[in-house]
Parts: structure tokens; sequence; C-alpha cells
């Protein structure tokens, strides 16, 4: 059975973004697609290695409410951030 990527990795509706894997120039606008095209109930793990505390910002700035954000890892190096899409 071929791959589907339009489903989550998991079955909990939780979709890796691994920013370390996307050129510097491209991130923000990639994140920012990435999080446009999630529907009510999902969830986006990004994983970067650094904190992306302006990013951030930007995300509640531009999303508002719509958009909750969740550390899961703080390390250095491996800083993992969970996503969700509000209703």
């Amino acid at each position: 059975m071929p791959h589907d990527c339009s489903r989550p990795s998991t079955e909990a509706d939780i979709y890796a973004f691994d920013a370390r894997c996307v050129a510097k120039r491209f991130r923000h606008a990639a994140i920012f697609g990435a999080l446009s095209a999630l529907q009510p109930g999902e969830t986006m793990r990004f994983c970067n290695d650094h904190d992306p505390i302006p990013l951030l910002h930007q995300i509640g700035d531009h999303f508002g409410d719509k958009i909750k954000m969740a550390y899961i890892s703080r390390e250095p190096g491996e800083i993992v951030i969970d996503f969700l899409v509000c209703a």
C-alpha cells in the first residue's frame, strides 16, 4: 500500500514538520503554509535546532487563538513544539 502524505503519521492527527530539513530562507513560508493547511483538531509537531521565539510571536499575531502552542521538548538542539488547530 503506498504512503498517503495527506494523512498524519500517527493516529492522533499529528503531522510531523522538521524545520531542520527546510532551507533557512524558506522555513517561515513553509511553516505558515503547513499551519494554514491544517484542519481543526489536527496538530503539527514542529522540530527545530533552536527555540524560534520570534517565529512564535509571528504565528500568534497571524493566527491568534486559532493555533495553540505547547512545547514537547526544549532541549538544546532539539526543540519540539506542537501546534494544535482549534475549531
